[in-house]
């Protein structure tokens, strides 16, 4: 089943093109990375799937659902867009805490499995304000799948993160995809994404296309 498609979706912000005729597939199920260097437009692509922009033309479905202004979000999704904000007088997981409070579908002891997930502490009391830039990573990417979305969107994930934490990144994403979740990556840094992905697409001024060098 095709869980993502863009069809000739196009983007400009105060006249000029930020996305021309972007045509994506994504399998469901699957996992595809968005690969280009910085503000070639890959997170533009990222937050017109994730619904916080709206095309100038084109359509975008997901989940068998066209994205509109009555539809305007998946129904199931992480999110990792840029660098994640998060309160610097909470610990992280009364940061998540508060996150889940939103969808209040899942329990704590789910957002302390996936604190745990990334290699961090549940009950560890420091506040986020005493984070290392990586471990405020961990913590992104642990609110990312701490409710198990059916899609999961990730901004540059691995960013700030050292050996250890890309290596246990990438575990995570295969245990995601085991799961059934349909994956969208945008990186600048293709090694970092081991070998979890099924599909690589390379971007560049706003064009997307198929990269056919990659197995």
């Amino acid at each position: 089943m095709d869980y993502v498609v863009f069809e000739n979706v196009s983007k400009k912000i105060g006249g000029a093109g930020i996305l021309s005729s972007v045509n994506l597939t994504v399998r469901e199920g699957e996992a595809t990375a968005l690969c280009g260097r910085n503000a070639s437009g890959k997170t533009m692509i990222l937050r017109a799937m994730a619904g916080l922009i709206r095309p100038t033309s084109g359509n975008i479905t997901v989940a068998g659902k066209m994205l509109t202004r009555t539809n305007p979000y998946p129904e199931s999704m992480g999110l990792i867009i840029e660098t994640m904000k998060f309160w610097p007088y909470y610990t992280g997981f009364d940061c998540l805490k508060i996150i889940a409070s939103i969808k209040n579908e899942i329990k704590d002891e789910d957002i302390r499995k996936a604190i745990c997930r990334v290699g961090l502490d549940p009950e560890d009391r420091r506040l986020l304000k005493k984070y290392s830039m990586g471990m405020r990573q961990r913590l992104a990417i642990a609110q990312a799948i701490m409710e198990s979305p059916r899609l999961l969107l990730l901004d540059e994930p691995t960013n700030s993160l050292d050996d250890e934490g890309r290596d246990l990144f990438q575990k995570i994403m295969h245990e995601e995809k085991s799961r059934g979740a349909t994956i969208v990556v945008a990186t600048h840094i293709v090694e970092d994404l081991g070998t979890f992905c099924d599909t690589y697409y390379k971007i560049d001024n706003g064009m997307l296309a198929l990269d056919n060098s990659r197995p």
